[in-house]
């Protein structure tokens, strides 16, 4: 398994830490955009059965 390198970047970037790797990208844009909204989802569906009935 392989760790992150130190990298040369003129500005010390938070975008420039996750693209080391070609899965860091994609595992954080999931876990800080896919997962609330699957459970904002969870809520809403649930708001919606009990308002509906």
């Amino acid at each position: 398994m392989t760790f992150i390198e130190p990298f040369t970047d003129m500005v010390p970037s938070f975008f420039g830490i996750l693209n080391q790797g070609p899965l860091t990208l994609t595992i954080f844009l999931h876990t800080i955009i896919i997962l609330p909204m699957f459970f904002i989802y969870r809520q809403e569906k649930a708001r919606l059965e009990r308002e509906g009935n």
